[in-house]
């Protein structure tokens, strides 16, 4: 698979301070990858010096195998994007907004327009203004304006926030359509992990400037281990069953109140063990190790948000 963009030891420096360190991101063609981190971490600052928002301080990007300059303006029509919140004209409509950024970008297919507002359900809007819309509308819109000129390359930015669990999924099947049917590359950031879980292909996990790990969904689906998850508020009691009485040494101790057992063992036998020890249970239920577990793993126990 072509790698589409590849960012080499791309740095950003603010007043004296790395907000990105040496980071190398390898995108590529028709993928969707998903980019993680805390706030803070520098996912935007990076998204920002893709798009030419933001000069790098250090490094270089490259697009289809061109360096990336200032000059690159041919280049930067090939990406759609949305950073941070999309501003539109507030007294125009929808319509009227797209049909405006055509014409900055020389494009000037109606057809195509119509079809980005369908994609993000966005007919039916023709005589309000954008400054009647709620925010999950506006979110539509700027992804109907990203996409609008058939971009190769589609950067978005918390595209998700403002969206109702229905317009989530919705978006969900946008990007997958715009991944799997037009060939699109999405370079996607996002705070709701299991969301990422469900559509990308790739992450890349960024933790205070620096890319701290690379990898496919697939190596991340592969290592997933099954496992049993037993809550209780009595803890110290379960972990001595567990040890004493069924002999299982592949279990971790998550906090006062949680215990993940990866030893092969049926939770009915486990069940059964506990009640004849008077252990009281809140809840036993067998899960696997998600992105979510993967994520919080890399970064130490701290949270996305």
């Amino acid at each position: 698979m072509t790698t589409i963009l590849r960012t080499r030891d791309l740095t950003k420096v603010y007043q004296g301070k790395e907000a990105v360190k040496h980071v190398n991101m390898n995108i590529k063609q028709g993928e969707i990858y998903g980019f993680l981190g805390p706030n803070g971490a520098g996912k935007t600052t990076v998204m920002k010096m893709i798009t030419n928002l933001v000069k790098p301080t250090a490094g270089e990007i490259e697009f289809f195998g061109e360096k990336m300059t200032d000059q690159s303006y041919e280049m930067l029509k090939r990406m759609g994007c949305i950073i941070e919140y999309p501003v539109f004209y507030d007294k125009l409509t929808a319509r009227e907004n797209l049909k405006l950024h055509g014409e900055y970008m020389g494009y000037y297919d109606t057809k195509a327009m119509e079809e980005a507002l369908e994609l993000v359900k966005l007919t039916g809007v023709d005589k309000k203004a954008v400054k009647q819309f709620s925010l999950g509308m506006k979110q539509r819109l700027g992804i109907a304006r990203a996409v609008m000129t058939k971009p190769e390359l589609l950067i978005l930015d918390e595209p998700i926030n403002g969206l109702d669990p229905l317009g989530i999924k919705e978006l969900r099947e946008v990007f997958r359509m715009l991944s799997r049917e037009y060939g699109m590359t999405l370079l996607v950031s996002s705070h709701i992990l299991g969301e990422v879980e469900q559509i990308a292909d790739t992450i890349g996990v960024i933790r205070e400037g620096v890319l701290v790990e690379e990898v496919t969904m697939d190596t991340i689906r592969s290592q997933n281990t099954q496992y049993i998850e037993l809550i209780t508020g009595e803890c110290s009691k379960a972990v001595y069953i567990l040890e004493h009485k069924l002999g299982l040494s592949n279990f971790k101790v998550l906090d006062s109140r949680t215990i993940r057992i990866y030893d092969g063992i049926q939770q009915l036998e486990l069940n059964k063990a506990l009640a004849e020890a008077d252990v009281e249970l809140e809840s036993l239920s067998k899960k696997h190790h998600s992105l979510e577990d993967h994520f919080m793993e890399l970064m130490g126990g701290e949270g996305i948000a």
